[in-house]
This record gives structure tokens, C-alpha cells and sequence, in this order.
């Protein structure tokens, strides 16, 4: 298998009849998945998709997602799945960079993102209906074609999928996975977790975030079932597992904040074989307390990037001894440890996380240098490497005397919040648009359910008083307005004025410094809701 559509057809194969996916009580089994992907990637070839071309799907997780993703495998085509919580300023965005000469999204969503260069496709359109502001082909009615042909369009270092993931610097980046960059994780994964065939595998992330693709392309590498859902109520989640008989589910560290506090029964107890964690930290706390709820069940503390999909794991049986460890290397990849000259820290010194190996991605869509900051040649005198393209993580490590890995911070200001990577520039563009606004700094402060909490530092125009309020509840309204939820501000500040570093930027560490601290300066608090 090199190609992601393989990882699906061989075990069609095999055993046509197994559940590939299952949603909302109805399964879709290997074979029929993989008929109505090849009905649909006929249809789209007739619709102008072609190698190369970007498809991209706006859609909560559902079977439609998956379909899409294997019939652009098929036609050596993109697959570009846009996180459903974003606003249409972000989605619009991704249709700038990208270019897709499709856009499949649910009908109910047809009047809120327009891009006149992409062809619309509607999911969910009743029969007869009238059609939106622009005419939109229903979904449903693309799979009459007679199957595509099993002619590979693509080589596994051809490009399958791009994944938006915010930057330092302002709108979310592509990140360009190749089909061996997907084949290879499922493999990698499926292999250290242990899955088998009689797995069913909870995708409950979205599946435009890494990790939650990987929940199915694992199920897929083995031939498991992958259920699909939405995570939005606790409650619903853990009903979810009762009814499934879930063995398996990932999540980032807020989902288990949540679900922590729930009653596990004892049929989830029995079923549920491992839990992941990424995105973040359990703290020590929260890992007790799911400890306790799952004594049977194995924890894996995991930590990746976009851009190299998977990097480290810390194995269940170290859970005590290493506590607050990401682990060591996933099987077949090298994780080092360097300072800014290249050379290899020694044993609990800190330096950036390096990722090589065949998960490190083809680089960011449309962004040469970006690519080149992020994805560089290794130094020379590494006398045990090649010159080879790494991935420079921006994570700051170190190791201890074992060689186990722990987190230390960022350097590229990014963060880190429920999981998700948030630009603090991309939250800044927003607030500064609210009138009343004259500049704004955005920075993470340290939550320990979020990871980090986003806090904005206004400074208002004219002399703060009874206008103060109602500038802080129009930017909170225009945020909740523009923003996903998971990038909108907990906190507004009023401040005098923000401190500036020799270089005339914003100095976001002495701000966060002072907002944690309740220092007067270099702010002057006036009004924290």
C-alpha cells in the first residue's frame, strides 16, 4: 500500500464486508465505501478535477468527508477538509490560498461562503429546492456514474491533502501531506497502539486536525471500524461510547477535562482498550482522575505537529515514572534535540524538537518561505544523518538521562489552546477592526483545563469611563461574530498602552508577564471582565 485510497482497497479486498465507517447507527462497509468513492471520483473527473486539482470540504464529520478525501486519492487530486467551527472569513481565506475547483459543503451553509472560482456542492439539499444565490450540484446525486477505474493517478510522494494550521504571523497555513506521509502514520500508529481488526475507533476530533484523521486512516491500516461523531456535549460523548462499544477514542486535554467528571459505566470500562492524549498536557491531577475512572484502560501521552503528524509517545507503563513526559521517537522516526547552531543538546539542556523520517510533510501550500524556515536540511556534521529535509518543530525540549522527551515552551509565539495552535496576529486583525480599537496584543496565559487561555490587551481611544464596557462587549460580540470559538478571547483588558521591545514590536512576553501577574506596569488595568 502507498497510496491513502490502498489503505481502504486492500482490506475491501479481503473483507469486503467489515464496517469501514459507522454513523449515526448505520454502517458503511469497506466495499460500499469504496464503490461509492469510485462512483464519486468518476463524477468529479466530468466535473474538471484532475491530478493535481484541490477539492476542498466544508462539513462536520461525516462519511461524505471520507468519500471525498479517497476519490481525490483516486484522481491524484487534493483533499482540503476545512475545520467546520471556522467562520467564512477563515474558510474564504482557505479558498484564496488553494484554489479548489470544488467546494463541497451542507446545504445550509450554501448562503454563507461564496467563492465564484469553485464549483458548489451542496450535501443535505432536498429534492426540488429551490436552488441558493448561486446554483450548487446536490451531492447526493454525483454517484450514478459507472465506477472510476483502479488506474493509479498519483505516487506516494505526490501531495493528498492539505491541512490548515495556524501560524505566527496571521491566517491559517497549508500543510502539504503526501500519500506516504499518510500511509506511513496509519502504520506507525496502528502499530504502537496495538489495533486489530476488531477495534472500533471513536473519531470524534475534527477530521481537518491531523489527529483526528488519524483516527480513521489507523482503523483503516488494520481494518477496523472507524464510528464517526462530533464532540459538542460530554454527556452525548460517553452515551456514544455505551451505544458503539467504543475501544478506543483520542483527545486533547480539554475534552477530558470535561469527561473526567462524568461516571464511566461499567460497559465503557470493559470495552474502552487505550486512550490518547494530544495537543497539550494532562496535567497531573486530570491523569488521576482518569486513572481512577479507567483502571483497565492503557493512556498514551502522545505529542505531534501538522507538519510531521506524529512525533513522540510515551508507553503506558512509564505513565509513573516519567511523569510529564511526551516520550521518546514513535517507531521508524528520529526526534532530536538541537541548539540554534544545529548541534545536539546534551541531557537536560533545552533546544528545539527536530522531526525526521517519512512523516515530515512536503512543506506549506504557496508559502516557499515559510517552507524554508520550517523545513530545512540537517547540519552536515551530523555525521549519523544524510542531508536530508527535517522539521523544525518552534517547540522548545529537553531530555533527561534515558532520553525521555519533555515539553518546555514555544519559541514562535503561537498558542497553544484546547488543543488547536492559535495565532495571536490572526486574533489581533480581528480585534483591531472594532471601532474604539486603537491596537491590541493577544497573548496565551496558562489555563489548567485550555493549556493556555487567550487574553487581549486593549488600548481604547479617548479617556477610558462609562464607553469602557461597551468597547469590551462589541469586540467580544465581533470576535464571537468572525471567530471560531476556540480562538476567541476569554479575557479583554483595558490598558494605558502596551510595551514595545527595541524593535518597535509589541513585547508579548513582558504583557503576558504583567497580565498573569496584575503588575501595574507596563499596564495600567482598567477594566478585566
Amino acid at each position: 500500500m502507498t497510496l491513502w485510497h490502498e489503505l481502504l482497497d486492500s482490506t475491501a479486498a479481503r473483507c469486503p464486508e467489515l464496517p469501514a465507517l459507522r454513523y449515526r447507527g448505520s454502517d458503511l462497509s469497506y466495499a460500499q465505501l469504496q464503490d461509492r468513492s469510485r462512483r464519486l471520483a468518476a463524477a468529479f473527473a466530468e466535473l474538471g478535477v484532475a491530478r493535481g486539482a484541490r477539492v476542498m470540504a466544508y462539513l462536520h464529520n461525516r462519511p461524505a468527508l471520507l468519500e471525498i478525501a479517497l476519490a481525490c486519492s483516486r484522481l491524484g487530486a487534493i483533499f482540503v477538509p476545512a475545520n467546520p467551527a471556522m467562520r467564512a472569513r477563515q474558510v474564504e481565506h482557505l479558498l484564496r490560498d488553494c484554489s479548489p475547483v470544488l467546494l463541497v459543503n451542507s446545504y445550509l451553509r450554501d448562503e454563507v461562503v461564496q467563492d465564484p472560482s469553485a464549483r458548489l456542492v451542496s450535501c443535505d439539499m432536498p429534492s426540488g429546492t429551490a436552488a441558493p444565490r448561486r446554483a450548487a450540484l446536490n451531492y447526493d446525486e454525483l454517484f450514478g456514474a459507472a465506477p472510476l477505474a483502479d488506474t493509479p493517478a498519483a505516487i506516494e510522494q505526490d501531495a493528498a491533502a492539505i491541512l490548515y494550521t495556524s501560524g505566527s504571523t496571521g491566517m491559517p497555513k497549508g500543510v502539504v501531506l503526501s500519500h506516504g506521509n499518510i500511509v506511513a502514520g496509519a502504520r506507525i500508529v496502528a502499530g504502537y497502539l496495538g489495533n486489530v481488526r476488531q477495534d472500533r475507533i471513536l473519531a470524534a476530533l475534527p477530521l481537518s486536525f491531523d489527529y483526528g484523521l488519524s483516527q480513521v486512516t489507523t482503523a483503516w491500516s488494520v481494518g477496523a471500524c472507524a464510528v464517526l461523531t462530533s464532540y459538542t456535549l460530554a454527556g452525548a460523548l460517553m452515551q456514544e461510547l455505551v451505544t458503539e462499544r467504543i475501544t478506543a477514542l483520542a483527545g486533547v486535554p480539554t475534552m477530558w477535562a470535561h469527561l473526567a467528571n462524568l461516571d464511566w459505566p461499567a460497559s465503557v470500562q470493559a470495552s474502552l482498550r487505550y486512550i490518547t492524549n494530544s495537543g497539550g498536557a494532562l496535567s497531573p491531577a486530570l491523569l488521576r482522575t482518569l486513572r481512577s475512572r479507567l483502571p483497565r484502560t492503557s493512556i498514551y501521552c502522545m505529542y505531534g505537529l501538522t507538519e510531521a503528524f506524529r512525533s513522540t509517545y510515551l508507553d503506558p507503563a512509564e505513565l509513573d515514572s516519567r511523569a510529564g513526559s511526551i516520550g521518546k521517537a514513535i517507531p521508524t522516526q528520529e526526534v532530536l534535540v538541537l541548539r540554534p547552531d544545529g548541534s545536539e543538546c546534551a541531557p537536560g539542556e533545552t533546544g528545539e524538537l527536530v522531526h525526521r523520517g517519512s512523516l515530515v510533510a512536503l512543506g506549506y501550500w504557496n508559502r516557499p518561505e515559510a517552507t524554508a524556515r520550517r523545513f530545512r536540511p540537517l547540519q552536515l556534521h551530523h555525521a549519523k544523518v544524510r542531508d536530508e529535509i527535517a522539521v523544525w518543530s518552534g517547540d522548545q525540549v529537553r531530555t533527561d538521562a534515558d532520553g525521555f522527551l519533555y515539553f518546555v515552551g514555544r519559541t514562535d509565539g503561537l498558542i497553544k489552546t484546547s488543543g488547536y495552535r492559535v495565532s495571536p496576529a490572526e486574533v489581533e486583525e480581528v480585534v483591531s477592526e472594532v471601532q474604539g480599537v486603537v491596537e491590541c496584543c493577544v497573548v496565551g496565559l496558562a489555563d489548567p483545563v485550555l493549556g493556555q487561555r487567550i487574553v487581549v490587551a486593549i488600548v481604547a481611544d479617548g479617556e477610558p469611563g462609562a464607553g469602557a464596557q461597551r468597547l469590551v462587549e462589541r469586540a467580544q460580540q465581533y470576535c464571537q461574530m468572525q471567530l471560531p470559538a476556540y480562538m476567541i478571547p476569554g479575557e479583554f483588558r483595558l490598558v494605558a498602552s502596551i510595551e514595545r521591545n527595541m524593535n518597535g514590536k509589541h513585547d508579548r512576553a513582558a504583557l503576558a508577564r504583567a497580565l498573569a501577574n496584575g503588575a501595574e506596569p507596563p499596564c495600567e488595568f482598567l477594566l478585566a471582565p
